[in-house]
């Protein structure tokens, strides 16, 4: 099934949900409605941004490692995360601008403008990873690909042998430095981003009413 019957396919169960729903019928309100719109584009975009979060940081990321010659792995993230971050960047946006225009910054409460600024976190540390951190790591690793395929390695599944050789080879040394400070602040930003939308599922539970 291709991309565009899938997508297809969850927007007609969405037009399905939506005509059916009790809302649709009972309200004939414009302003109600408008303001169930930007409930469920709040309520889709956060989902999205948080199970890609869990997924890449969590599950996928783990096992590709675990799974993938190192350089094919790494090969593969610099593809994957420039359309992680942007994904979840876009999300992120909806997810505050809809909350924002829900609770305005004047007539909101203490806890409503904390989410916000919740969600305004996890965006601006997600946009950081997409505009900084990722393309950096992405170029410093590949540049350590090249002095790596030098010395035949990199070919190896799960662990590396990177750390044995770099002690004969200052070059490759001062490159796994450089990319460890970049990718470690790349994971935190990552980390803080996701907790951030942690921190926000536990509001979006409070309100549910199950």
């Amino acid at each position: 099934m291709g991309w565009v019957t899938r997508f297809l396919t969850a927007v007609a169960f969405l037009t399905v949900g939506v005509i059916f729903s009790p809302e649709t019928f009972r309200s004939n309100s414009d302003t109600a409605n408008v303001s169930t719109f930007l409930k469920l584009a709040h309520l889709l975009s956060f989902s999205t941004a948080f199970g890609a979060a869990l997924w890449v940081t969590f599950i996928g990321g783990i096992i590709m490692f675990k799974n993938l010659p190192r350089h094919q792995f790494g090969n593969l993230q610099s593809k994957l995360f420039p359309a992680y971050f942007t994904l979840v960047g876009v999300s992120c946006a909806i997810s505050v601008a809809s909350f924002g225009y829900l609770h305005p910054w004047k007539t909101s409460s203490t806890t409503q403008r904390f989410q916000l600024g919740f969600l305004l976190s996890a965006f601006a540390f997600n946009l950081t990873n997409l505009l900084v951190f990722s393309p950096m790591a992405i170029e410093m690793m590949k540049q350590r690909h090249k002095v790596e395929r030098e010395n035949n390695i990199g070919g190896e599944v799960g662990g590396s042998k990177n750390a044995e050789v770099a002690k004969s080879n200052p070059k490759l040394a001062a490159m796994n430095k450089k990319f460890g400070m970049i990718h470690g602040l790349s994971s935190l930003a990552n980390i803080m981003s996701f907790g951030s939308l942690a921190m926000h599922s536990w509001y979006l539970a409070g309100k549910l009413d199950l």
